[in-house]
């Protein structure tokens, strides 16, 4: 574990370094842990792209914003979306933040028939990010969670979709378990390439934002209301490990989330992760699949738009 830092902390502003001059894309900006970590990031200098899938409320929301931002359309759910903002990508990229997210839905397809939680979590980010890789200049963060111990525990390969065996909760555990193998795969190829960015992961805890207000089901939704209002930390506390992976000097491949109890609030550190999580080879299986499921392939230095 990482010794705490006592400048952050979940009562201040996080102390971010000068950020003057970089440029970051923040997924699913317009609200929450999103719009939390693009704020602090504008307010120390960066210029930040709310990618969000509706640009009416990400202009709403960047209005709300100290500092340098611009408003893109990005449907994670959508991978001609996906294509779409890439290929309108033409300048370096210092920061991409992995955030947008659903959580425990009613069964639901993406527009290309992919599980909706997988789709979104973990596939349009892993396209999104293997085409916008060739601009990125120093690190991809990727939120993941504490659930990702939850469900079963593993990837489904045998029905990725979970079309036998789908519960909101196995299917959000399994997109979170993929976002952190994900990070472990491309830490790995990046390493390999010689390349000097890194992928970082990060988790919030338990922060209140909009996405647990969408359980499929009304009794879940109702117990997280209350825990949002007597448990949880609030989005600024919550983006503070995004933020922290997003500007420490960490290696690659590091997991960040709060250092209080269970680690479901508090200021960031180095946690751990379950043993699935760390399985290289699992994580080498996931990213064939994924490239073929999204026909994005590795390309760095190329790009495959």
């Amino acid at each position: 574990m990482a010794e705490k830092n006592d400048k952050w902390n979940v009562t201040d502003l996080p102390d971010l370094p000068d950020l003057s001059g970089r440029t970051a894309v923040v997924t699913g900006a317009n609200s929450g842990l999103g719009l939390a970590a693009t704020d602090a990031l504008a307010r120390a200098g960066a210029h930040v792209v709310l990618a969000v899938r509706d640009p009416e409320r990400g202009r709403a929301a960047a209005a709300k914003v100290s500092g340098s931002t611009e408003v893109r359309r990005l449907d994670l759910a959508d991978l001609s979306s996906v294509r779409e903002f890439a290929r309108g990508w033409d300048r370096p990229l210092d920061l991409l933040i992995n955030n947008a997210g659903v959580m425990m839905l009613p069964e639901q397809r993406t527009a290309d028939g992919f599980e909706m939680q997988f789709g979104t979590n973990h596939l349009g980010h892993f396209a999104l990010t293997n085409l916008l890789l060739p601009h990125v200049t120093d690190r991809v963060v990727t939120v993941s969670s504490g659930l990702h111990r939850g469900g079963d525990g593993v990837i489904h390969f045998d029905d990725i979709n979970l079309r036998g065996n789908y519960s909101p909760a196995r299917a959000y555990a399994q997109s979170k378990l993929a976002n952190l193998l994900f990070t472990l795969e491309l830490q790995r190829r990046l390493t390999e390439a010689g390349s000097r960015v890194r992928a970082l992961a990060a988790h919030p805890g338990y922060a209140a934002t909009n996405l647990q207000s969408h359980h499929a089901n009304p009794l879940a939704r109702l117990g997280m209301a209350v825990g949002n209002r007597l448990l949880a930390q609030d989005d600024r506390a919550g983006t503070l490990p995004t933020l922290y992976a997003a500007t420490q000097d960490l290696p690659g491949a590091s997991y960040v989330g709060p250092d209080g109890l269970g680690e479901m609030r508090g200021g960031p550190t180095l946690v751990g992760r379950s043993r699935a999580a760390s399985d290289p080879a699992a994580a080498r299986r996931l990213w064939t699949l994924s490239e073929e499921m999204t026909g994005v392939a590795w390309a760095l230095g190329v790009g495959a738009v």
